[in-house]
């Protein structure tokens, strides 16, 4: 049975439209990849959970492979291989931590940063674009909005 939900029935109908174009949009990532890099993912049979291993690292590295799976909220399991396929595709370094060295940190090697940093530029601009035609307070708005509803996700992952 589904949950009765406090919105009205408008924005409910507006965001059945909304969620799935954004859905199908993030799902065409490799449509935006320069050209080496789509190759190098087709090559190594790399996909979406790749790209967001490989985007969590990019932002945070270097980072533990624990830190990945919890913030991706992905098993320990599927995150070490994951990061293992990518690091063989040369798209991540595996290091011992020098401070723990039972702990292994994931990061970007240096010829890798670059290109994957124009992916995620090319990615983040329709959103960017977009957030130029917000005030100031939608823009909090929105953000606040996008953070509930991944905390809300987060949350669900747990139960």
């Amino acid at each position: 049975m589904a949950r009765a939900h406090p919105v009205d029935k408008e924005l409910r109908d507006r965001l059945t439209v909304v969620v799935p174009l954004i859905s199908a949009y993030l799902r065409r990532a490799r449509r935006d990849m320069p050209a080496n890099m789509r190759q190098a993912f087709e090559t190594a049979g790399l996909g979406a959970r790749h790209g967001a291993v490989l985007s969590f690292v990019w932002s945070s590295g270097p980072v533990s492979v624990s830190e990945v799976a919890r913030q991706l909220s992905l098993s320990l399991t599927n995150t070490s291989q994951l990061s293992g396929e990518l690091t063989r595709a040369g798209w991540l370094r595996r290091e011992s931590d020098p401070t723990d060295h039972r702990r292994t940190l994931l990061s970007v090697p240096p010829e890798r940063h670059d290109e994957f940093g124009e992916f995620l530029d090319r990615r983040s601009d329709v959103l960017l674009r977009a957030m130029t035609r917000l005030t100031p307070e939608q823009r909090d708005g929105f953000l606040a909005g996008l953070n509930a509803w991944a905390d809300e996700i987060e949350q669900s992952h747990r139960d």
